[in-house]
């Protein structure tokens, strides 16, 4: 049965995300969890499913511009999706509804929060300490470095579906600061589909999905990013970058403490 009062949280969330284009891991997950009370299990796994869905439209755009670099893409999933896969068996192993995979699940969402609130304010100067260092890398420990990366945010992901927007972006942005923006940020939404949908899976295997609130979600958070991504050029990043940073810091806080 369609809930209305998660239709009206998916679409101000997808609106949010149109507007900073912010994973909505990092504010939907938190939502679900603090707001509506709902297990922290069945939050992330719904999210990560809903992420899935919703980035498949957008890799597909950035696809069809050319704006995916697919060599980068493939060095992450060869670390996220072995990572996915032991993190979720971990999970499994351990039991989603037992108190200490809740306080793990909630602990390790809350740091992820203030680390993308970190990486939000402070991309520019976390990109001008790291740039020596990342200039004199080889081909090969670049994609080593990606590859680590990946295998990151294939945990993160799994257990907090947080992480592969903002964190990974920034990161990928050290890595290949000659590579144009755009293109970092299509290839890490083509990155991210596989391991949402792939993580999301495992959850659904593992019993932590709620179909009825998925599709709640969905119906309010298609329009809300595409009304969101209409108006984001008319709304001043300055204003609203450190608006949602220090929403997601708050929040993390809540979340580990």
């Amino acid at each position: 049965m369609i809930n209305p009062l998660y239709t009206a949280s998916g679409f101000a969330v997808g609106a949010l995300v149109g507007f900073t284009g912010v994973g909505g891991g990092s504010l939907m997950t938190p939502l679900l969890v603090l707001l509506f009370g709902i297990h922290p299990a069945t939050a992330v796994g719904t999210d990560l499913l809903y992420a899935g869905l919703t980035k498949i439209s957008g890799s597909i755009v950035h696809g069809f511009n050319g704006a995916i670099d697919w060599k980068v893409t493939r060095r992450l999933a060869l670390g996220s999706v072995p990572a996915a896969a032991l993190t979720l068996w971990g999970l499994a192993h351990f039991g989603v509804d037992s108190k200490g995979a809740s306080v793990a699940i909630t602990t390790t969402l809350g740091f992820a929060l203030i680390l993308t609130a970190v990486t939000l304010l402070f991309r520019r100067r976390l990109l001008m300490a790291v740039a020596r260092f990342f200039d004199k890398r080889n081909e090969q420990e670049i994609a080593a470095l990606t590859t680590a990366l990946g295998a990151v945010l294939g945990v993160l992901v799994s257990i907090s579906s947080v992480g592969a927007g903002a964190i990974g972006v920034t990161v990928l942005l050290m890595l290949y600061p000659k590579m144009p923006t755009v293109r970092i940020v299509g290839s890490d939404i083509a990155h991210a589909v596989p391991l949402t949908l792939i993580a999301g899976a495992g959850h659904w295997w593992i019993g932590s999905v709620d179909w009825p609130l998925l599709v709640s979600l969905l119906i309010g958070s298609i329009p809300g990013i595409a009304i969101g991504s209409h108006f984001a050029s008319r709304v001043p990043e300055r204003v609203l970058r450190p608006l949602l940073a220090g929403t997601l810091a708050l929040v993390g806080g809540k979340l580990v403490f």
